[in-house]
């Protein structure tokens, strides 16, 4: 299921002025909202068990280790989005349980490190100066926020894409 660079737009796509057909950005949205919150969670069980794995750490060091603390926040979620994207599915599990994966805009294949590296720093400055910056993506044609479109990549629902896909 990889796509070359050569992707030509399947039919029913519009390329000219920029709107998906097949399926591949229903209900994108919601989905992407209600993913987030799976993440979230997930994120939170994935925090507290670092903390308490750092707190022995620290202890054992006599506080030496205290100070990686301070990577906790942002860290954990910033490897989380960054490694998941690298996977071959593409997808946080929140993502992946909704169905959606995270794509190339130019040709729907799975991003490179940077493209990942740029998406999830981009999501986590977007969180820190407010939420309201993803308010974007209602008004875009793609459904796209504002790091999808910095970093190049598109959040489609992986069953149509996989209906695409080349035989």
């Amino acid at each position: 299921m990889s796509y070359a660079r050569s992707w030509q737009p399947p039919t029913g796509m519009l390329a000219e002025d920029g709107l998906l057909e097949d399926g591949l950005l229903q209900d994108v949205l919601g989905r992407r909202v209600l993913a987030f919150l799976v993440d979230a969670l997930l994120l939170t069980v994935i925090c507290a068990v670092a903390w308490v794995l750092l707190l022995g750490f620290g202890l054992l060091t006599l506080g030496l280790g205290f100070p990686l603390f301070a990577l906790l926040p942002a860290a954990v979620p910033l490897l989380y989005n960054w490694l998941f994207l690298l996977t071959p599915a593409a997808a946080t599990p929140g993502q992946m349980l909704l169905g959606l994966t995270v794509r190339r805009d130019d040709d729907l294949g799975r991003p490179s490190g940077p493209e990942a590296l740029i998406w999830a720093v981009g999501f986590y400055v977007t969180v820190a100066l407010g939420m309201i910056w993803l308010l974007a993506a209602l008004f875009t044609a793609r459904h796209r926020a504002l790091h999808d479109m910095l970093s190049g990549l598109v959040v489609v629902r992986s069953r149509a894409l996989t209906a695409m896909a080349p035989v």
